[in-house]
């Protein structure tokens, strides 16, 4: 049995879906099939009972994984606990940050020669965890989170860009309003997985007469640009730095769309130089 077993256990019995837990761990599909078979060998027992249409947990499942996640939780502590202390960052995002992660930590190092910054790719639900155990000592995220012990620090705003097929009736516009769109089908991921952006769209919308008409899901190991390829009525709502290549990307005349951009910090942390610069040069970038 091996930790990262635990990992894709833990990532499938929270989202009841292999391919979810797939994308979630940034491996493929096949492979946290094939090591969850390989834990239930190593365990004798099976876990999951699979079929086309839900993966189910057994009563096996129930009984390990509150151990599973005392052990990730363990494994976390004592990575934070051996950590050399204020010459070493660990900055936990995703590769969305990427390009403005690089940059902030190119000046930071600048500025603190000495000191040892990590960039650290982990998904939103890791990210969180990493730095309440002390694993991480800062976290991107989108949006914001309320837990005890932890503290949320504004960066930036994102505008969402609204993005179509180049066949769509409104491509060749140069504006449009939510109104215009709301009959067209809006293709996002499902609402499980981006709450933030649900969430997000139905406010926008909140004050028009009519809502958004959501077509199907996105699926996880589908990409939007395709989706909207397949479905030239469509459209979608993308991250600023997203890749929009082959697609039309159109201005929202009202500019409702926006997205805070924070920081997660834990709340008794002491912040050393290297980390305050960090937090600075990702204010600037």
């Amino acid at each position: 049995m091996e930790l990262r077993q635990l990992t894709y256990f833990v990532a499938v019995c929270e989202e009841l879906s292999f391919s979810r837990a797939a994308s979630r761990c940034y491996i493929s599909q096949s492979a946290i099939s094939h090591q969850i078979a390989r834990l239930e060998r190593d365990l004798g027992v099976q876990l999951f009972e699979r079929s086309t249409r839900a993966v189910v947990p057994t009563d096996a499942t129930t009984r390990l994984l509150p151990l599973a996640k005392q052990m990730l939780s363990l494994e976390s502590a004592i990575r934070a606990t051996v950590r050399t202390s204020g010459h070493r960052i660990r900055l936990a995002a995703n590769m969305s940050f990427a390009t403005r992660s690089l940059t902030a930590i190119a000046g930071a190092r600048a500025a603190h020669p000495d000191a040892e910054i990590e960039f650290v790719i982990k998904p939103f639900r890791q990210r969180i965890t990493a730095v309440a155990d002390g694993d991480c000592d800062m976290a991107l995220i989108r949006g914001s989170v309320d837990q005890p012990g932890l503290a949320v620090e504004q960066l930036w705003v994102e505008d969402l860009v609204i993005a179509t097929s180049s066949g769509h009736p409104l491509a060749t516009r140069e504006e449009v309003t939510l109104a215009e769109l709301s009959p067209y089908p809006l293709l996002l991921p499902p609402e499980q997985e981006q709450v933030l952006l649900h969430t997000i769209i139905r406010t926008a919308f909140a004050d028009l007469p009519t809502g958004p008409t959501f077509g199907p899901p996105i699926p996880p190991d589908h990409t939007a640009t395709m989706e909207l390829i397949n479905r030239p009525d469509a459209w979608t709502v993308l991250y600023a730095d997203s890749p929009t290549e082959g697609l039309v990307v159109l201005t929202l005349t009202e500019h409702r769309l926006r997205i805070p951009v924070s920081a997660v910090l834990r709340t008794d942390a002491r912040r050393s130089p290297t980390l305050t610069t960090l937090l600075t040069a990702l204010h600037r970038c």
